[in-house]
């Protein structure tokens, strides 16, 4: 992982890199500050900025008029971000542990499809995914009551974790079992579209989740009846993982972390107002 000193930064002394990284560290990831506040709303505007110009990339007639344009545009911005990529790693304690947080992989695939395109020409339309660093508006604009609304939600998620996985397991035998059951009723009509087990079953997700794309159905009087009964047990199965994932958003209310100031040791930001340790790791969070 990124090791050293940044190349174009003079010697310096252990204690000044350290400064420099302390001050890197509360422009780039802390925004409490007037010059943190600056440069994450510069980001963002730059990222709103590369997102549109990805879109207008796609558009053909647009891409054949300005396509120098765009490109310039496109290497101007990836090169900013990769610049901002580096200093993030430079003045983090932890790397590894910012390179495989959700930030640090979804500000790595900001940049990595761009390079990817040099080679695989419509790998680069990916770099669309930089639309997800605007999760940090929220913490950039101070709007705590939509911070505590995500951490409630990634609590619930996390907590129902397990009993998410059995449901959806349970899911996946059900469709294969009404997938097979559907093949036996219609495979002797071509024209319903029941041609294998494997579309079958894809008919049953299709239809226990009351999507219904109607490219697959079927012909038979029983098999309209059990299509039927697929459709119905398919709304109450839609109402368990809700069920699931608010009754441990609930749990989570009550008990979650208001303080978003970032630990730069382990990377936690999700800290109760007023602490000066970071819950995690231990470590002073603003040292």
């Amino acid at each position: 992982m990124f090791k050293g000193r940044i190349p174009f930064i003079k010697k310096m002394t252990p204690d000044e890199e350290n400064k420099l990284k302390n001050k890197l560290f509360d422009i780039i990831f802390e925004a409490d500050t007037p010059y943190g506040k600056l440069f994450d709303i510069a980001l963002l505007l730059l990222i709103l900025v590369s997102v549109g110009l990805v879109m207008l990339e796609s558009i053909p007639a647009i891409n054949a008029r300005y396509h120098l344009v765009l490109i310039i545009s496109e290497w101007t911005l990836t090169s900013l971000f990769t610049v901002e990529y580096i200093l993030r790693l430079y003045c983090v304690k932890n790397r590894w542990k910012y390179f495989f947080s959700f930030y640090g992989i979804i500000d790595l695939l900001s940049i990595l499809p761009f390079y990817l395109g040099l080679f695989f020409e419509t790998s680069k339309y990916f770099s669309s995914i930089r639309i997800l660093r605007l999760l940090r508006i929220f913490r950039i604009f101070n709007l705590t009551r939509f911070t505590r609304g995500k951490n409630i939600l990634v609590v619930g998620l996390k907590e129902s974790r397990d009993k998410i996985i059995v449901f959806l397991s349970f899911v996946v035998l059900i469709v294969v079992v009404i997938g097979s059951i559907m093949y036996m009723v219609e495979h002797d009509h071509p024209e319903s579209g029941f041609t294998s087990i494997p579309i079958s079953i894809y008919w049953a997700i299709v239809t226990l989740t009351t999507v219904g794309y109607g490219d697959v159905s079927p012909v038979t009087g029983l098999g309209q009846f059990l299509a039927s009964l697929v459709m119905i047990i398919g709304y109450g199965i839609i109402a368990v993982p809700t069920g699931i994932v608010t009754m441990e958003m609930n749990k989570a209310s009550n008990n979650i972390p208001t303080n978003t100031e970032r630990c730069r040791y382990c990377g936690d930001e999700n800290h109760l107002d007023g602490s000066i340790y970071c819950k995690t790791c231990g470590h002073k969070l603003n040292d």
